[in-house]
């Protein structure tokens, strides 16, 4: 009987460790891909909007304790300026919620030297994104500055049909103008919902710990 309960008792102790390391991870955790996205095509609520869903997805990953940003590109409008993602997210470096290092600092996550791809780009909770949705948007070009051409889907404003945002293939395949770029592989095809999933996508975006 002494004996059961001490293995139980070390098995309780050993599942609270592991716990506890889950949540050390999760809360340095400092990049992910949203594992969900607002559901409106590109229709983010703007730069401030896509910020509160990647505020409100790492809280409840148990890492709401930073301040999170999304990593977007937003055009010149209303007296304000453009907006590079680049300059959004802090200097890193920047862990995924397993604990792998993802990059060391922007200029090292603008290079080859990244280690985003589809075993380490995870989502909040640590998941893999599925091959099939790997556009992730990002109005934004292989350096983290602003898409040349039109704003993207209106400063992440529109689900039109018409116009589109650059986007990033997360696992670093497939095809468009640069397939392996994890930021700037090719332009969505309209801004709704449907256009966003008919073409590899689901309204997904990176977001960084700032």
């Amino acid at each position: 009987m002494i004996r059961w309960i001490s293995g139980a008792l070390g098995i309780a102790v050993f599942a609270a460790v592991a716990s506890l390391g889950v949540s050390a991870q999760q809360n340095q955790m400092g990049f992910f891909i949203t594992s969900a996205g607002p559901g409106n095509g590109a229709n983010l609520g703007g730069l401030a909007g896509a910020d509160k869903v990647c505020q409100s997805l790492a809280a409840a990953a148990g890492a709401g304790n930073r301040t999170w940003r999304a990593y977007l590109s937003a055009a010149a409008a209303a007296g304000q300026p453009a907006v590079n993602a680049r300059d959004r997210i802090g200097t890193g470096p920047w862990m995924n919620a397993k604990g792998v290092v993802v990059a060391k600092s922007v200029a090292d996550l603008h290079s080859d030297a990244n280690t985003l791809g589809g075993d380490n780009s995870l989502t909040e909770k640590g998941a893999p994104v599925a091959g099939s949705q790997h556009d992730i948007l990002t109005g934004s070009k292989a350096d983290g500055t602003l898409q040349t051409g039109d704003a993207p889907c209106g400063n992440w404003t529109s689900a039109e049909t018409t116009g589109g945002a650059m986007v990033g293939h997360h696992n670093k395949q497939g095809g468009g103008d640069a397939p392996t770029s994890w930021n700037a592989a090719h332009s969505s095809r309209g801004c709704s919902q449907q256009n966003l999933i008919s073409t590899g996508g689901n309204g997904y975006f990176y977001c960084f710990a700032n």
